[in-house]
């Protein structure tokens, strides 16, 4: 069991509280009680160890000493076969088993080892016993204990995160492992309490503890608990403790739903505010505050109401005392308001506090009382005249105009008036009118006349006049009518109704009275009555003032009030009662008692004497006993002189007065229990409203009657003299009510309580009491800090304003009016100056402190308050006075940087900064910006300085605060792309100084700010060309897609009608969109035939720009709005349905259509044009740049039919590269013609027009057409060749017609400028190269080898000048080599250029050196050449050898054999011939075939046919066909080649023009006079004319010239083999020294020297490759072999000079010249070779101690690689000037 468990109390509360011990509950766990997972868990204990399962140890606990204690030890074999195993003893004779022995062990099948422990002493004990197998031993622990004490528990635990001062629990359980009982007791530090904190727990018990944590600060809290336990806590153990406060302390923010959000300051620094709005009196509004949590924990809370000393009552409420919001969440809380006083407006305050009293928020709540608003139709009901015993009817309409339900009760006794109400009492719903019958029926002929009050609850009764005359035929009083009441009250409030109707006769007809203009009476001698006595109380006063005051009352009782008491049937005493007459006319009194009445009064009718008393006695006959009785008994007493009407005037009649007793009684026997009320009354504690001291106040009370019998009701007012209520005793029929109105008048300032017994059923057991507060109440005002107030220091001329409070702590409105000093009404105010303030609330007001000058200011104000609803000219005011403190004194600002650079942001947008404004003062600043702007950059001044300041402040004006910064939001929105530079200054304001001229202070120098507008921009940096425009180089694809203008354009500044839509819109409802960019670009797909391959460019855009582009090209559908299908008009012109077949047969394609650029990112674009239809496609595209250029394309492609002649015309005008005049021999330039069909045409040039403008120049040749008729291949370029001479300084201009043989001709025009560079000067530089990069930084999709450059710029150089560059063909492959070739796809590319190597091999990953050598020829000229490295992959190149070989033995094969084939149908047999008879085979019938066939198995048939695409669906013929011609065997196609472009561009000058356009660069170029080409035998390979391919298809030679050829070449060698001659002449050869001037001998005189090893290293292929070997054929004009016989006639004579003489005339020839050059051309090209593997690193600083190279260059991976291709690049000495130089590149 659990000892006692001491316990340490914690504040779990946050608010203080005490929290409860919880209860402890103690669990005793025994072994047979373990679940069975437990016995589960100790099964599985046992370990498989070499093939048995054994448990790990043995342990012994609760032993005795000297007792022996046996536990067995099992074995099992749990392997599939029999194991044998033997066991050691234990070491200790403490521990026995069985004698050592060998077990063996069938699989399955247990031994068990019995184990004896027998201890001599107390202590622990060790041991093991051993077990060896075949597969190795293990040991089994033997262990025998003590008991000890042992606690688990867990070794960390986490609670729950919680804010600061608010707790959170967590639990965990402690158990007692062991078998002693075990003290225990926690040690917790600080915020941290352990419940319990000690105890005791029996063997195998647990305990559940819970560790509550309450947070002081905001921090991690890691904490550490020490548990100590045992008999002397010798043993402790540590629990971990981590829990969270969390970083910030709770935050909660209170609202209200609905709140528009729009407030005022002054409600903004009050905090929230509840308004409840009008609500009824009585009723319950209930609102909804929330409460929301902006913490990330939990955070407990409370609500308080403000109370005061002074408050009396509170009509506010809030059930939710406290709670806890969520992390994050927000809870809503309901408050009630249930106003009491009508008109009465509620104010109170709740505060929200949160855990730990750290903050606190104050909610304002406020309502408005209101009640019912009940009419009544008319005040006045006549009755008119009736006649005795006649009743007349009348309604009376009774209106509830509120939403309030309204209580009316009209104060009568209709059973015993002659005035009845069928509905005396009732209850009015919201806006509900209701009629109410009144009947009158007289009982004596006289005049009636009763005032009625309706008694409203919760509203001052309303009064109502009944009025009504009743003759007899003997008497006929004077006739009462509504003017008679009107001009009695005025007699009345006069003083003339004390007199009688003859006495004002008589005084009228002796003038002592007259009449005014109402025709009412006043004396003669006041000349004009006062208005004030006409003037008639309240209708409340009236009600309870009836006959209080004997100077307003002209008949009075004795009593009004008469209990009879307990009364018997049988004899009753009556009252007394005494009525006295204080007019001066004898009046008549008429009592109007009904006959069935058990009251009446006797005498029934007397006649009353002038100011004489007359005794009466009320007498109480009851009917029935053990009843309740009660009346009101009615009279009407009226001047005798009215029971005639002819003995008065009409001016003088007088109404009647009505006088009411009330009389009560009862016949219930001594001793018998009266009827048990049931009522409901609605307030026994009531509050009086506020009324000054001596004056009255009154409130309703309802007494409502729910039981089923009568109930009377009698109010004791001589128990309570301050206290009067009216009606005081009264009853209440079963299911009625009656309002009570209660009035008392407050003599004393405090608070005053009043207790009014109310006795029900004449039976004091059934008194109910009343308990009334009261209290006379004085204006009172509380002021804020003990009227103090202090500004902070302020400058000079600025204000700071300060709130102020004022609390009403009275009960009644207060009125307040400050009052200020006049010597400091400029330094201080205070705003509002005067204002009311409700009950309980608290106003501020704003004080202004406005210092002068720099020193302090000490001043006094006063305020008067006064109540509200007084005159304050004679209300008492109260004097309150203010001690307000100030300081004035002067500041500067400052920020942290003084320029701030924005950067670079786009034109039309905006870049936003902060400035952090720093004021180090003690005062606040007010204070201006402003900027001015300075402009920089490619502008207009005079466009620029009419521009606004594109610099904006988020607030241009503010203030300061003392000692703090400010960041101030400045943006700047620039509106060209310049630099603009911004200088911002401040001003300190002073708009409250009295001079208005130091109202502002001098501009002061803040900071700079700067910015760039940009607009977004990208260009096109490279394109390459594919499909069927892969033979244009990218030079002809940068000028058909106008790339270098688009570039331009794309770089200058957006017009405005640009920027209408700055981002892609659809605005359009035309299917052509209108343009608003003036910029029209082509983009000229170029032509080919139908059905070639797509005409593909792929372009890279590159943002060059700072900013990011979004670009997009829209076609016109992108641009069109989308119309419901009814808008449509489904009319088109003919270019809308062109533009509409191309945008649905997507002619053209873009991909991507649009995208996104970083700055300096990529991307790649390739656009589409399929030749699917005849003619030509045009489609405009916009190119859309987000808030950027507009620029439209139009796409232009052109198809043409097969077979016709087309020669593609990109423009219609060209323009030469203008050319000085005077120059000795002008540049050739070029002009292009390309073929877009597919057969050659024919073009021819007039030279009419030409000689037309060569007369018109004095006969010079302006225009010069070199080539002016030439042939162009399909597909191919050519190229015009054009010498423009222009004689003067002006444009030139012809118009040619370029005809086309059997096509269509055009109008060309060309253009020339000729410009005079002497008046030039340096500016004169015309000359347009290729705007392409250098360096190629476009690959197409899955393109291997690069080259590192695709652009060779020689420059200007002169004639005959040689140029070479070196560029690198690098193989990104790791794993297959590339072989490439170079080509020329320019026609004179193979006079000028040359290349070496012309073709080769490249490793996988290795790199190959290529050297380009322009040679200048006599004719200077514009060059722009293109060559082509056309490069195959080896292993697909091996494969297609591979398949030719096969196809072409198999194609050999079936021309030679036959089969025979039984026919089986003729359309089969026609398929067969037909598949013969294209592979060239015989045709053999239809029946040995297909046995043959069968028999055989022979490959398809050889057929050169290409295939086309299947279509989508073909009908039986089709199939049938394709299924035949899967049967053929077609000749393998070459694999198609990359090919790689290279742009070659420079200019040749004469060298008299060279040397004086480029004097100092001459002698940089090596000049080499062109040898005369030997005339050469035709070369044996066939060429392409287009390309310059050799022809790899060209014919076999028939068997006739290979059987000529083979007997003439064995013929030669036999004849050489028998020639000793020839075979001596050999050895001599080899024998003889070599001379020195054998490298200066000719071509000639060496012939093995080209065409032996030259031609069997170029033929020769890497033998590493692995791949076939593939002649590369080299025709034999592709050598230039320099010199001739000139030359060798000076080689001979160089023979047979002297030594010395020879050398320096050797060093003058061209011969060595070109020695020289060539072997320096070789050193640097084998040093960038090398540098390119890595072998030399150039940029290294120079060694004094050479090392040797990384990598030894005779076992390089790629020596042996090149040794094919870099056959040019050896050594100079070893080769004669001739054979150094590159061969001509085939054309």
């Amino acid at each position: 069991m659990l000892g006692p468990v001491h316990m340490r109390t914690l504040d779990s509360s946050p608010f203080g509280g005490q929290s409860k011990n919880p209860s402890i509950t103690l669990r005793h766990v025994s072994s047979e009680a373990q679940p069975r997972s437990l016995i589960r868990r100790k099964v599985k204990e046992k370990d498989n160890i070499l093939g048995f399962e054994v448990c790990k140890s043995l342990h012994w606990q609760n032993w005795e000493l000297g007792k022996e204690s046996t536990k067995n030890l099992t074995l099992k074999n749990v392997r599939l076969r029999t194991q044998k195993i033997k066991f050691s003893p234990p070491v200790t004779n403490f521990f026995r088993t069985l004698f050592p022995q060998t077990i063996t062990l069938s699989a399955g099948t247990s031994f068990s080892l019995p184990v004896t422990f027998r201890p001599l002493e107390k202590r622990d004990y060790e041991d093991a016993i051993t077990f060896a197998t075949e597969d190795g031993s293990f040991s089994v622990a033997l262990r025998a204990t003590l008991p000890r004490h042992e606690l688990l528990f867990p070794e960390e635990l986490s609670l729950p995160t919680c804010a600061v001062y608010d707790t959170s629990q967590a639990t965990f359980v402690l158990r007692n492992v062991s078998d002693l009982q075990t003290q225990f007791r926690w040690d917790v530090p600080e915020s941290f309490q352990m419940i319990p904190a000690s105890g005791v727990l029996d063997p195998k018990c647990e305990v559940r503890t819970t560790v509550t944590f309450q947070p002081q600060i905001a921090l991690v809290h890691n904490a550490i608990a020490t548990c100590y336990f045992g008999e002397r806590e010798e043993y402790k153990s540590i629990i971990q403790f981590t829990a969270i406060g969390e970083t910030k302390y709770p935050h909660l923010l209170v609202t209200v739903p609905g709140d528009s959000g729009e407030k005022k300051e002054e409600e903004e620094e009050e905090g929230p505010l509840l308004d409840f709005g009008s609500v009824g009196v009585s009723t319950i509004s209930e609102k909804i505050i929330e409460i929301h949590n902006l913490s990330m924990v939990d955070s407990p809370f409370r609500i308080e109401r403000e109370k005061h000393s002074s408050q009396v009552d509170c009509n506010f409420s809030c059930d939710v005392a406290g709670g806890v919001v969520p992390a994050q969440g927000k809870i809503r809380v309901p408050l009630q308001f249930r106003p009491r006083l009508v008109g009465k407006e509620s104010v109170d305050y709740f505060q929200v506090i949160p855990a730990g009293n750290l903050t606190r928020t104050v909610l304002k709540v406020f309502g408005t009382c209101k009640g019912p608003i009940v009419s009544l139709q008319t005040s006045l009901v006549n009755f008119g005249l009736l006649q005795l015993g006649e009743k007349v009817l009348r309604t009376l309409e009774i209106t509830n105009a509120s939403d309030v339900l309204a209580v009316y009760q009209f104060d009568i006794d209709s059973t015993e008036s002659v005035f009845s109400f069928d509905l005396p009492y009732g209850t009015l719903v919201p806006r509900e009118t209701r009629s109410i019958k009144i009947t009158f029926s007289p009982m004596h002929p006289i005049p009636h006349y009763r005032r009625v009050a309706c008694l409203i609850h919760h509203q001052d009764p309303l009064l109502v006049d009944l009025i009504g005359t009743c003759h007899s035929d003997m008497d006929k009083p004077a006739v009462m009518l509504p003017k008679h009441l009107s001009i009695y009250r005025t007699n009345m409030a006069r003083g003339l109704s004390v007199y009688s109707p003859d006495i004002l006769d008589a005084m009228l007809e002796s003038g002592a009275l007259t009449t005014d203009t109402t025709g009412a009476l006043f004396k003669q001698d006041e000349d004009n009555p006062s208005p004030e006595k006409c003037v008639l109380n309240d209708a409340a006063s009236e009600f309870f003032d009836d006959e209080a005051s004997e100077s307003t009352s002209h008949v009075t009782t004795s009593a009004r009030d008469f209990n009879f008491g307990r009364c018997e049937r049988s004899s009753q005493e009556p009252l007394p009662l005494s009525l006295t007459n204080h007019t001066k006319g004898k009046v008549t009194l008429v009592w109007t008692c009904k006959p069935n009445s058990p009251f009446r009064i006797t005498p029934e009718c007397t006649e009353i004497p002038p100011l004489k008393s007359t005794a009466f006695r009320v007498i109480f006959h009851p009917s029935q006993t053990n009843t309740l009785y009660a009346a009101e008994l009615e009279g009407f007493v009226f001047y005798k002189v009215l029971r005639d009407y002819r003995n008065v005037k009409d001016i003088a009649i007088c109404p009647p007065w009505c006088i009411t007793l009330r009389a009560r009684g009862h016949t219930f026997a001594l001793g018998q229990e009266h009827f048990v009320p049931r009522c409901v009354l609605d307030s026994p504690r009531m509050v009086f409203p506020p009324a000054k001291q001596d004056g009255h106040t009154h409130r309703s009370l309802l007494l409502q009657n729910t039981g089923p019998t009568i109930m009377t009701y009698a109010v004791d007012e001589n128990s309570c003299p301050g206290v009067q209520v009216k009606p005081s005793s009264g009853h209440l029929d079963p299911g009625s009510h009656q309002i009570l109105l209660v009035r008392t008048s407050p003599s004393e300032s405090g608070l005053v309580k009043h207790t009014v017994p109310l006795q029900l059923n004449a039976s004091p057991d059934y008194t109910q009491e009343i308990v009334l507060f009261c209290r006379a109440e004085t204006p009172q005002l509380s002021l804020e800090t003990e009227g103090n107030l202090y500004f902070k220091p302020t400058c000079v001329g600025n204000q700071t304003d300060r709130s102020y409070s004022l609390r009403n702590v009275s009960r009644v409105p207060v009125h307040f009016e400050w009052r200020i000093q006049q010597g400091h009404l400029e330094d201080v105010s205070v705003n509002p100056r005067s204002g009311i303030i409700r009950p309980n609330e608290i106003s501020a007001q704003k004080w202004s402190f406005v210092p002068q000058e720099e020193r302090n200011y000490f001043v006094k104000a006063t305020v008067l308050s006064w109540p509200a609803d007084g005159n304050p000219e004679h209300s008492p005011k109260t004097r309150y006075i203010l001690r307000i403190n100030g300081e004035g004194c002067k500041g500067r600002l400052s920020t942290q940087q003084e320029s701030v650079d924005l950067g670079n942001v786009l034109v039309g947008s905006f870049q936003s900064c902060d400035l952090l404004l720093s004021n180090d003062g003690d005062c606040t600043l007010e204070y201006t910006l402003s900027a001015k702007q300075e402009v920089s950059g490619e502008c207009d001044p005079d466009d620029v300085i009419n521009d606004p300041v594109a610099l904006e402040f988020e607030h241009e004006k503010g203030r300061l605060p003392a000692r703090t910064q400010l960041r101030i939001r400045v943006t700047a929105r620039p509106a060209r792309r310049v630099s603009y530079t911004w200088t911002i200054n401040y001003c300190i304001l002073s708009p409250k100084a009295l001079d208005p001229a130091n109202a502002t202070s001098e501009e002061q120098f803040l900071c700079t700010v700067t910015a760039q507008g940009v607009y977004p921009t990208f260009s096109v940096v490279d394109g390459c060309p594919a499909g069927s425009a892969s033979a244009l180089g990218k030079t002809q694809l940068w000028k058909l897609f106008s790339l270098e203008r688009l570039n331009s354009c794309l770089q200058s500044d957006p017009t405005p009608g640009e920027l209408i839509y700055r981002v892609p819109t659809r605005h359009s409802v035309r299917r052509c969109p209108s343009v608003n960019t003036p910029v029209l670009l082509d983009f000229n797909f170029g032509a080919a035939p139908v059905g070639s391959d797509p005409f593909v460019a792929v372009l890279l855009l590159e943002n060059k720009g700072v900013l990011p582009v979004s670009w997009d090209f829209l076609f016109p559908a992108d641009q069109q709005i989308e119309l419901e299908f009814w808008a449509e008009t489904w009319e088109f012109d003919p270019s809308e349905i062109h533009q509409m077949r191309i945008q649905d047969n997507k002619l053209f394609t873009i991909n991507p259509k649009s995208g996104n650029l970083k700055p300096g990112q990529q991307q790649t674009l390739q656009l589409t044009y399929r030749h699917d239809f005849v003619g030509t496609d045009r489609l405009p595209v916009l190119l859309k740049v987000s808030h950027g250029r507009e620029i439209l394309l139009n796409f232009i492609g052109v198809t043409v039919e097969k077979e016709r002649r087309y020669v593609h015309f990109t423009s219609t005008k060209h323009r030469f590269s203008p050319v000085a005049i005077g120059s000795s021999s002008p540049s050739k330039q070029i002009y292009e013609l390309f073929n877009g069909g597919s057969v050659a045409v024919i073009y021819e040039i007039q030279l009419e027009p030409l000689r037309e403008v060569q007369e018109q120049n004095y006969h010079h040749p302006i225009f010069q057409c070199l080539n002016p008729r030439g042939e162009i291949l399909p597909g191919a370029t050519a190229f015009v060749d054009w010498i423009f001479s222009p004689l003067e300084a002006k444009t030139y201009w012809v118009t040619v017609p370029v005809h086309i043989l059997g096509g269509d001709s055009a109008l060309i025009t060309f253009e020339g400028i000729g410009y005079d560079r002497s008046v030039l000067g340096d500016t004169a530089v015309f000359e347009e190269f290729s705007p392409l990069s250098a360096v190629p930084r476009l690959a197409l999709p899955g393109q291997i080898p690069h080259l590192t450059q695709q652009k060779l710029a020689f420059g200007d150089i002169p004639v005959f000048s040689k140029s070479s560059r070196l560029l690198f063909l690098n193989n990104t492959s790791e794993s297959e080599a590339i072989v490439f070739t170079w080509y020329a796809a320019s026609p004179h590319a193979s006079e000028t250029l040359q290349v070496s190597p012309l073709s080769g091999a490249v490793r996988p990953g290795e790199s190959l050196c290529i050297v380009v050598t322009l040679q200048s020829g006599e004719q200077a000229s514009f060059y722009t050449l293109e060559l082509v490295c056309e490069i195959l992959m080896e292993g697909a190149l091996a494969e297609y050898e591979r398949d030719i070989k096969e196809w072409e033995e198999e194609e050999e094969r079936q021309s030679l054999e036959f089969t025979i084939n039984e026919p089986v149908s003729r359309k089969r047999s026609q398929t067969a011939a037909c598949a013969l008879k294209s592979s060239g085979a015989q045709s053999v019938p239809a029946l040995q075939q297909l046995t043959e066939i069968r028999r055989y198995k022979t490959l398809p048939p050889i057929k050169n046919a290409d295939y086309a695409r299947a279509p989508v669906s073909r009908d039986r013929e089709s199939r049938r066909a394709l299924k035949e011609a899967q049967r053929v065997w077609a000749r393998p196609q070459p694999p198609i080649p990359l090919q790689l472009h290279l742009s070659v561009t420079g200019r040749s000058h004469h060298t008299p023009d060279f040397l004086n356009q480029f004097q100092n660069d001459f002698p940089r170029h090596f000049q080499q006079l062109p040898y005369k080409k030997k005339i050469e035998k035709p070369a044996p390979v066939t060429l392409q004319p287009e390309t310059g391919e050799p022809d790899r298809h060209r014919e076999k030679p028939s068997a006739a010239q290979q059987e000529m050829t083979r007997d003439i070449m064995t013929s030669i060698i036999r004849n050489l083999l028998d020639d000793k001659q020839f075979h001596e002449t050999l050895i001599r050869i080899q024998t003889e020294p070599l001379p020195y001037f054998t490298q200066l001998r000719s071509q000639e005189s060496r012939p093995s020297a080209t065409g032996g090893s030259g031609a069997a290293e170029q033929r020769a292929m890497p033998p590493e490759s692995g791949a076939p070997t593939a002649e590369v054929e080299i025709p034999s004009d592709s050598q230039v072999v320099p010199g001739d016989r000139a030359q060798e006639k000076t080689e001979t004579k160089l023979l047979l000079l002297p030594q010395d003489e020879e050398k320096e005339k050797m060093k003058r020839t061209p011969i060595f010249s070109q020695l020289v050059e060539a072997i320096l051309e070789n050193t640097l090209q084998n040093i960038m070779t090398e540098a390119n593997r890595g072998e030399v690193v150039l940029t290294t600083r120079p060694r004094v101690i050479a090392l040797p190279p990384a990598t030894p260059r005779g076992t390089t991976p790629t020596s042996s690689a090149c040794t094919g291709s870099m056959s040019h690049n050896v050594p100079a000495t070893s080769r004669t000037p001739e054979a150094l130089r590159p061969e001509d590149i085939q054309s």
